[in-house]
């Protein structure tokens, strides 16, 4: 996995569990992932922890299915959040409160850069 991977929101996809364990096929980190993911309102199974990162043509998590800032960057027609007139947007700053700051400081690199 040495090519590093951004998602449209700047998570770094080298990182996440789901790209892990699709990369590795590691049924143990795909039960964990699940059991760290799931909620009382989102429930997630082992079997759906694979991920090929947003810029991939499927093979996406289920949540990035219904994934607003992905959707959005689609229409818009940019790769990260960063290419956006609009950024940092509601959107993007309410998927914040979920995944951590870390995303953000990736797409400011990418601005400042």
């Amino acid at each position: 996995m040495s090519e590093k991977l951004m998602g449209t929101c700047g998570l770094a996809c080298n990182d996440c569990s789901a790209y892990i364990a699709k990369r590795t096929d590691d049924d143990a980190l795909r039960a964990r992932t699940a059991e760290q993911w799931s909620g009382p309102d989102f429930a997630v199974a082992a079997e759906e922890i694979n991920c090929d990162g947003c810029s991939a043509p499927s093979g996406w998590f289920k949540h990035c299915l219904l994934c607003e800032v992905r959707a959005c960057a689609a229409t818009r027609g940019v790769e990260t959040c960063a290419e956006c007139a609009e950024y940092a947007c509601q959107k993007l700053e309410t998927l914040y409160t979920h995944i951590g700051p870390e995303a953000r400081a990736s797409l400011d690199g990418l601005r400042a850069g």
